[in-house]
């Protein structure tokens, strides 16, 4: 069910547990400002989640209140993950769900990293 992104964290969430490490994650990556791991039910043949380590309900949430060291090292994990899994020459997608109507289930930023094959139109017309 999707979440209202205005909410306080909420540190029992799926993700605050992965990085806590009471839920096992297979890991591709981390360091000081996130962690990516495989998702759990693909949508491609990568399909990969990069979270940062600070306690953010969404992009609003953490371009508002994360440092800016923060926010860069995050940004440069995704870009370290999609290099690292080879999806830069063929290309591939980022998706950021945020809030009811962006379809976000986790209250946690993520972003989801896909690639593999073609990923046709983003959204349908």
């Amino acid at each position: 069910m999707p979440i209202d992104p205005t909410l306080a964290y909420d540190h029992s969430n799926i993700f605050a547990r992965i990085l806590r490490g009471e839920i096992p994650a297979k890991k591709v990556y981390e360091d000081d400002f996130a962690l990516a791991f495989h998702d759990i039910a693909p949508q491609a043949p990568v399909h990969v989640l990069v979270i940062p380590k600070g306690a953010y309900v969404s992009w609003d949430d953490f371009s508002a209140h994360a440092p800016a060291e923060e926010i860069a090292g995050f940004i440069r994990a995704v870009g370290h993950v999609a290099r690292e899994q080879g999806l830069v020459a063929p290309g591939y997608r980022l998706l950021a769900n945020v809030g009811m109507d962006g379809g976000q289930e986790v209250p946690h930023l993520h972003v989801h990293l896909f690639g593999g094959k073609p990923l046709g139109r983003m959204i349908a017309a």
